[in-house]
């Protein structure tokens, strides 16, 4: 059986939640609180939700940072997936290790800027004033 996600829903496959201690111990998933790192299965088309165009920023294969609290848990075949929204994805994890943030690609591809405006604004007072850091 196969799950495939619609409009702006994507499927996500917890990691396991292991630790190991310094002695070498291994602590199950069970004993800790459940990561909130992710990899993507599967990804809706996008297209337009609640009359906005969503245009999917994830691909099948990402390892990815969501909300805590976000999605709904689904056991299927004797696995577990979480179907969340795009919205509750907070970043990207690239391979590097280094976490990539929607906004940040979204910003640097020209798109919509989060802060432009207040950073803008910041910046003319901090000239007017003469007190910007050197």
């Amino acid at each position: 059986m196969k799950l495939v996600p619609l409009g702006d829903k994507v499927i996500l496959k917890q990691k396991d939640a292991e630790v190991t201690t310094k002695s070498g111990i291994v602590i199950a998933g069970a004993e800790k609180e459940k990561p909130q790192e992710a990899e993507v299965i599967a990804v809706g088309p996008g297209g337009m939700v609640d009359g906005k165009e969503v245009t999917m920023m994830v691909k099948p294969g990402d390892v990815v940072i969501y909300s805590k609290y976000a999605g709904t848990e689904v056991k299927l075949e004797d696995e577990e997936f979480i179907v969340v929204r795009q919205n509750d994805i907070v970043a990207i994890v690239e391979k590097s290790g280094s976490v990539r943030s929607r906004q940040y690609e979204t910003e640097k591809s020209g798109g919509m800027k989060s802060h432009g405006k207040r950073s803008e604004i910041w910046r003319r007072s901090q000239s007017r004033s003469g007190s910007r850091r050197k």
